[in-house]
């Protein structure tokens, strides 16, 4: 994994990182799982992005370089994680919406139960998932034979962006 692999078009990255294991380090423990589901958020045009307001204390995280990780905390209680894709200056990110924990197999549907589920705080926002070693992406898990492409969920506020397919799931 490197540099190469966030920079790219948050709808490519958001497909790759399905069948990527992710691992967060907590001391001696390793939490392990298989992220399943992703969604795209594909730039400042995009009215379901958080940057789509601009550049703001809270989404500075979006305009950082590739691979930045962006937590942000959903009705003041479920961190989500998010990570930055694209050049450095232009906000585009993709965000876990689910995994499946390893070696159990037990899945763990949306954002904050995946966040929680890894530990994940804001403790890890603006932090970058290619140097930090207490987060790691990789190697890949599984290959995806299918991916499902659906409509993003909970963003109603976004018009016409919250029906584009910008959310993938290994079907």
């Amino acid at each position: 994994m490197n540099k190469k692999f966030f920079d790219r078009d948050a709808r490519i990255v958001a497909r790759d990182l399905l069948g990527y294991e992710i691992r967060r380090r907590i001391g001696p423990r390793v939490v392990r799982a298989v992220i399943t589901e992703t969604e795209a958020y594909v730039g400042p045009h995009d009215k379901a992005s958080h940057a789509h307001r601009g550049l703001t204390k809270r989404t500075a995280p979006m305009f950082g370089n590739p691979g930045t990780i962006y937590v942000y905390l959903v009705y003041g209680m479920h961190h989500c994680l998010n990570l930055v894709t694209r050049e450095k200056g232009y906000p585009a990110a993709v965000l876990i919406r689910a995994v499946r924990l390893l070696p159990s197999g037990t899945l763990i549907n949306g954002p904050g139960r995946a966040a929680r589920a890894l530990s994940i705080t804001t403790f890890f926002n603006n932090k970058n998932i290619l140097t930090d070693k207490r987060l790691i992406l990789g190697p890949r898990y599984l290959t995806p034979k299918r991916i499902h492409t659906t409509p993003r969920i909970g963003v109603p506020y976004a018009g016409e962006w919250a029906h584009k397919p910008l959310r993938f799931l290994i079907e």
